[in-house]
């Protein structure tokens, strides 16, 4: 059953639509498209994994226990987001609207909530956590991948806010309880 379809919700994604188109224009620039996909696929895994075998090796047994907490607080966020859009089933805003081009490949049908942007902000509160010194690299990455989920055409802007917030609660929960 989707939660998603309601009048509220409907109205909230045909406000957001007016950002999606604007922020998507980036896409017909080819350097700008490529640039953002790039950004995208790094916000994968693939940096956050580096991130976590470079610390584990390099900072000893506290970069192994930094890892062991970033991978922890990864797979709840992943539970979690994986649940949450199996219930929302809320389509694209490529998928809604033919006036957004698709910058990139979807891992998947769904895009609420962005797991992308939850990882991104719930890996980088964890290791920054550990590692302050690392809020110039991680943040910033962190604010890139968020807007390229919007300016590729595969998330809504409330996509990226409420993985955002997830992300923001896991990572933070996570470290009040150590």
């Amino acid at each position: 059953m989707a939660i998603y379809n309601g009048p509220l919700l409907n109205r909230i994604a045909q406000h957001e639509l007016g950002l999606c188109l604007w922020l998507n224009r980036a896409c017909r620039k080819s350097w700008s498209k490529q640039c953002f996909t790039f950004i995208s696929w790094l916000g994968d895994g693939k940096f956050w994994y580096g991130l976590a075998l470079y610390i584990s090796i390099f900072h000893g047994i506290p970069g192994l226990l930094a890892s062991l907490h970033m991978l922890i607080v990864g797979l709840t966020g992943l539970a979690i987001y994986k649940i949450i859009k199996s219930k929302t089933v809320r389509l694209r805003p490529h998928d809604s609207n033919h006036h957004i081009m698709l910058g990139t490949m979807p891992l998947d049908k769904y895009s609420f909530p962005s797991g992308h942007t939850l990882h991104a902000v719930n890996f980088s509160i964890v290791a920054t956590h550990y590692y302050p010194e690392l809020i110039w690299l991680l943040w910033p990455l962190t604010l890139l991948i968020c807007l390229s989920r919007v300016i590729l055409g595969l998330h809504y802007p409330t996509d990226v806010l409420v993985g955002a917030v997830i992300g923001l609660t896991l990572g933070l929960t996570s470290i009040s309880i150590l």
